[in-house]
């Protein structure tokens, strides 16, 4: 018999279906880095990939079972279709870590088993008993999804749920895989099922849902009215098309709303006991981290992270915060680890008190990566009176979440003005270790370094996304670069900062590059750099 959380469970999707959003992409070690942070958050299962798909997702979820996967740490889940080769390949993937979970599915809607699976609903309740058997055979820890169950006939949808627990799941989860429903249909959805399937006792129920209609969130909270008790999200809200129910803006709903939400629990209202294990003063470092590492920027208006979220501009609303911050405020910045201190580090500073200040924003670093941590601070420090918190986060992120440089930026030089054609130089490093100059002129400084940089690389792609944003106020401000690019209908993304926008802006595009170049290799591609730019030093 399953023993039923008295809280809510929070599995984070963010490296399964959060990297399935255009772009966001991660490679093993920025996926190591971000289920690092996601355990220093508090979240129970990290769903760390889709073992079967490639053999790069196979040993990312491995080694996140390996290294974060340790007994005090989140269970370490990986997914698979309900087939065995899926399960034999997400129960390897897991099987280091101290708790390890294989979540198996199958459609059950009639649109999908007739178009997509072309299957009967005997087949797929045969397939369900089956495959959740063979998966229980590997670990105990088995969860079951019945895809679009949001549009699965209700009755066909309990039987499948009946046969899956009978056969061993002890997570059921409800996908509103399109993000259709809105919510009292899903909550009535959730409460379908605690009605009417016999076994549902034995299992916890879980919800997975997209934010197609901007509903996901609503959804969930009113599935946990409902009786959920495990809630599938993304950091961000990352995810297909729409992206998933958002970590952070569920978390802190039943943070600021427990006495509304706690009778649900059967606790009293004004009880103080967590309604999740979430460490919330995580949630902002966490959230800059997945901006960094997949170049999806957070717009400003997004709600608890958004740069916005807690600024005042109406002078009404001025007044009342400056009276009470209560006034207009619903929860404190520094809940959600936001704050605005300023490091007592100047350019004199040594290693050691760089370190301590790290460690206390929760910065974990390796010698080789605070080395060059280091010395990025210490370059700052020569161009700004004062670093803030943010402007240390950005440098780390900068440093610590780089792709393999497959070309290397040596040297970006312009030359622009009101009466001027923008000109950019660069001097670029091929895999090959020649170095190659080249110049170009463009629209504006950014457009002619991006000019210049592919006649060296020479690499066809599309540049389909470019922002800009400041970490900090002021005319000294750390300036991050965010980048998409676009080849062969896949978009990579690059993100650099730098209190000089135009290198930014080069060493963005750079990271971009090296990431479409190393998928190529990888995929046996032959793509080579130009071999009509001007060897570094010959002039143009």
């Amino acid at each position: 018999m399953t023993t039923q959380p008295d809280r809510v469970l929070i599995f984070d999707t963010t490296l399964r279906d959060g990297e399935q959003s255009p772009g966001a992409t991660m490679n093993v070690e920025e996926k190591l880095a971000v289920a690092r942070q996601l355990a220093r958050l508090g979240v129970d299962i990290i769903e760390a990939g889709f073992p079967y798909a490639s053999p790069g997702d196979f040993e990312a979820v491995q080694r996140i079972a390996q290294e974060v996967g340790v007994a005090e740490g989140p269970t370490i889940c990986g997914l698979a279709r309900a087939t065995k080769q899926d399960i034999e390949a997400a129960a390897r993937a897991v099987e280091p870590a101290a708790k390890g979970r294989i979540h198996t599915f199958i459609a059950t809607s009639d649109i999908h088993m007739k178009y997509k699976l072309k299957k009967s609903r005997e087949q797929v309740l045969a397939i369900t008993d089956e495959m959740v058997r063979f998966a229980k055979g590997f670990t105990d820890d088995v969860e079951f999804s019945p895809e679009d169950a949001g549009r699965s006939e209700p009755e066909f949808l309990y039987q499948v749920l009946e046969v899956a627990i009978a056969a061993g799941a002890t997570t059921i989860n409800i996908p509103d895989t399109v993000g259709y429903l809105t919510p009292s249909e899903f909550g009535g959805l959730i409460k379908g099922i605690a009605d009417n399937v016999p076994n549902v006792d034995q299992a916890v129920i879980s919800v997975h849902g997209h934010n197609d209609l901007g509903l996901a969130v609503a959804n969930f909270l009113e599935a946990v009215k409902n009786g959920a008790r495990q809630l599938e999200c993304t950091i961000n809200g990352i995810g297909e098309r729409a992206g998933n129910a958002a970590l952070e803006e569920l978390v802190m709903a039943m943070h600021v709303r427990r006495q509304y939400y706690n009778p649900f629990f059967g606790r009293p209202a004004d009880s103080e006991v967590p309604l999740t294990h979430i460490n919330t003063t995580e949630i902002y470092k966490t959230s800059r981290l997945i901006s960094s590492v997949t170049g999806m920027l957070v717009q400003p208006n997004k709600a608890i992270v958004g740069a916005n979220a807690f600024a005042h501009e109406s002078g009404i609303h001025q007044d009342g915060v400056l009276k009470n911050r209560l006034t207009y405020e619903i929860m404190d910045a520094q809940t959600i680890g936001l704050n605005d201190n300023l490091i007592v580090l100047g350019k004199l500073s040594g290693r050691n008190a760089f370190r301590s200040r790290l460690q206390e924003l929760g910065y974990e670093l390796s010698d080789q990566d605070l080395n060059k941590a280091f010395l990025r601070f210490k370059d700052l420090a020569d161009k700004k009176k004062e670093i803030s918190d943010r402007d240390l986060e950005a440098i780390v992120n900068d440093e610590t979440q780089q792709v393999a440089e497959h070309f290397r930026l040596e040297l970006v030089q312009v030359s622009c003005g009101s009466n001027a054609r923008p000109t950019a130089t660069v001097t670029i490093r091929t895999p090959n270790g020649e170095e190659l100059m080249d110049a170009a002129i463009g629209t504006g400084p950014v457009d002619a370094i991006y000019k210049a940089i592919n006649r060296v690389v020479d690499i066809p792609n599309a540049l389909i996304e470019y922002s800009v944003q400041s970490v900090t106020a002021g005319i000294d401000a750390i300036g991050e670069v965010t980048i998409r690019l676009r080849h062969d209908q896949r978009i990579y993304s690059g993100h650099a900062a730098n209190t000089d926008i135009v290198v930014a802006s080069a060493h963005a595009y750079m990271q971009a590059l090296n990431r479409l170049y190393g998928s190529t290799q990888v995929a046996g591609s032959s793509l080579s750099p130009q071999r009509m730019a001007v060897p570094a030093g010959t002039g143009v």
